[in-house]
């Protein structure tokens, strides 16, 4: 597995295999960063480390999303929603997810949590394009 390709390169497709595994593994990291920076700083630092993460996790979902055909577009708005709410933690804004009692809050992070659920699934467990596409050979294809 070329990790390096795989967390900092925007072409390509991978498959549900590999996206797993990379996923799970930028995923463990950027928790286990995100709660040593609580430790030492609070919630602004890990909200930063939070974003720090946000590059590697695009790279990876970019390629699978390449695989499945799906619209740029849709990942940039995750992914720019993501980004805004960890600047708001940053900055110390109420919309902080976790406050529970801010209506505001709430009425952003459900759709945006349950979007990300929708895309988890499609990209997670759906199988890609069968055969080259526009973005490249079928990582599933043996050569």
């Amino acid at each position: 597995m070329d990790w390096a390709y795989l967390l900092n390169e925007f072409h390509g497709r991978i498959g549900r295999r590999t996206f797993w595994i990379a996923m799970g593994a930028v995923y463990i990291l950027n928790v286990l960063a995100c709660l040593l920076a609580g430790q030492i700083q609070g919630d602004r630092l890990s909200a930063i480390v939070d974003l720090a993460f946000t590059y590697p996790e695009f790279a990876i979902t970019l390629k699978r999303a390449h695989d499945r055909m799906l619209p740029v577009w849709l990942l940039i708005v995750f992914f720019t929603a993501n980004a805004v709410f960890d600047f708001l933690d940053v900055l110390g804004l109420p919309i902080a997810v976790d406050d529970s009692s801010n209506v505001l809050a709430l009425a952003t992070m459900i759709p945006f949590a349950v979007f990300g659920v929708a895309l988890l699934v499609e990209l997670g467990f759906r199988r890609g394009t069968v055969g080259p596409n526009k973005y490249g050979p079928d990582p599933l294809a043996r050569t």
